[in-house]
């Protein structure tokens, strides 16, 4: 063989070479990498085309997949009831994704989870049947705090204190999945052009300050402290305090309260803002914020499973702000999630059991993959006397207090309102807010609501007056027979 052809022969085996390792790249790197694009067709194609398993609530499915006339998808998502439950679910949509309880287990509900295969499906590489997620959603719950919000801008979050079961998530206004399941893009349009924001979850993922609500929390962290021996000890607290380090005072919204030097229980009833914010001073940001943060503030991985916003209890602030952050003011957000568990935790002793909204996924047979019952968590957050003097002046707040619009007759119930100041110098609506717990028979719930803007005019709103009530609609629920 002369020496050109020897070359030649060289040259072309290597582009061979180059051409096979090119091939073998595109088949299991690239090929892998286009399989998982988001925007790849063929996945679309392949999610769809078979029903996808269920979101099941009170025993019955609220989501379903329904045989489409026309298009290159076998089956669109449907949902029952869709708007009452959006703040569970989620939406699976073709163009859209998938979000929620649909996002979190997309896996489960589209058949590809490992855990569904069986032997034969894992040789043959055969899609699962798909899986279920069984909530710990009340219907009647739900509904009682749905259609007590009504036409409010706001949100509810119902929570069994002793498991940790979350009864009801609610966020209004409320949207229908339906709508943008098959990508409607004029509806997808409207939903997120909408300023009063009907897809954002309120329950769980937008903190706002809570106002009066936290002050719960800084009687809790004087108690621990021992700042204060009981909830009638009588404090040291001028009225109006003087801010430290500033010309301003801090006074109440009813000036004939008898909020000077106020016990930790009468400075609940009547919601004196002198008491806690010279409360969190006297114990310093450190301490307050340490026990926030045992409540579940601060907290980034907050998931129920949904991942909540975190709740925020800010660092670095001076004395004026530490007391404005007594009593929620300030940098101070939360949700009403977040709410509803210092309310479980106080409920429950003390002890906060992690909060969950589904209890079971299963397979496509019924078979129990994961049992999240089984996986709550206890926390101690304080002390079980601690727990039982705040429960008491709670129970002060709506028998005597400024929550009285939530009492229920033959339950006992104990809450704290709050009424959050909102936009510069508080120029815009404020909110409203009510955090409480009611018993009777063996039953248990804590429940926060958080009105963002009704109706009402602006002298009426407050947390008794318009968050206390829904409160109460979503308790009598929980608690009835």
């Amino acid at each position: 063989m002369n020496k050109t052809i020897r070359r030649a022969s060289v040259f072309t085996l290597l582009l061979v070479f180059a051409l096979l390792i090119r091939a073998t790249w595109v088949q299991f790197y690239d090929g892998q990498a286009l399989a998982d694009d988001k925007d790849n067709r063929r996945n679309t194609i392949a999610l769809y085309s078979e029903p996808l398993g269920n979101i099941v609530v009170g025993g019955r499915s609220v989501t379903g997949s329904a045989r489409t006339t026309s298009g290159d998808l076998a089956y669109k998502r449907t949902y029952t009831d869709g708007s009452l439950y959006a703040a569970v679910t989620g939406y699976s949509s073709q163009a859209f994704g998938a979000t929620q309880l649909e996002g979190v287990y997309q896996d489960l509900l589209d058949g590809t989870d490992d855990r569904l295969k069986s032997v034969l499906d894992t040789v043959t590489n055969k899609r699962a049947d798909p899986g279920n997620v069984i909530t710990t959603i009340v219907p009647d719950v739900q509904k009682a705090a749905y259609d007590a919000l009504g036409e409010k801008k706001g949100a509810a979050v119902a929570i069994d204190p002793t498991t940790g079961r979350i009864l009801a998530v609610v966020s209004t206004p409320s949207y229908d999945p339906s709508r943008i399941t098959t990508g409607d893009s004029a509806a997808w349009k409207e939903l997120t052009k909408d300023a009063d924001k009907p897809m954002t979850n309120r329950a769980l993922r937008q903190p706002l300050p809570p106002g009066s609500t936290f002050k719960l929390v800084v009687a809790a962290a004087a108690l621990e402290d021992g700042l204060y021996s009981s909830v009638d000890q009588r404090t040291k607290s001028p009225d109006p305090y003087p801010l430290p380090q500033s010309s301003d005072t801090l006074g109440n919204e009813n000036p004939s309260a008898p909020c000077e030097n106020a016990s930790i229980r009468v400075a609940l009833q009547y919601s004196c803002n002198n008491v806690f914010g010279k409360m969190a001073v006297d114990l310093g940001q450190d301490k307050v914020r340490a026990m926030a943060e045992k409540f579940g503030f601060n907290d980034d991985a907050q998931d129920v499973p949904v991942r909540a916003y975190p709740s925020v209890y800010p660092s670095d602030m001076d004395e004026a702000q530490t007391a404005l952050s007594g009593i929620g003011q300030f940098d101070v957000t939360a949700t009403p999630l977040q709410m509803a568990m210092v309310s479980a935790a106080i409920a429950n002793g003390g002890k906060l059991v992690s909060p969950h909204m589904v209890s079971q996924i299963t397979d496509s047979g019924g078979d129990v993959l994961e049992n999240y019952d089984d996986q709550a968590d206890t926390k101690e957050i304080v002390s079980s006397g601690t727990a039982e003097q705040l429960q008491s002046a709670m129970r002060t707040v709506v028998d005597d207090g400024t929550g009285t619009n939530a009492r229920i007759s033959g339950a006992t119930v104990g809450g704290k309102t709050g009424t959050a100041q909102h936009g510069e110098n508080n120029s815009k609506t404020p909110y409203a807010w009510f955090t409480s717990y009611g018993k009777a028979d063996g039953k248990e719930v804590a429940v926060a609501v958080l009105v963002e803007q009704s109706d009402a005019a602006r002298s009426e709103v407050s947390g008794n007056g318009l968050a206390a009530p829904v409160a109460k609609k979503v308790m009598e629920a929980a608690l009835k027979d």
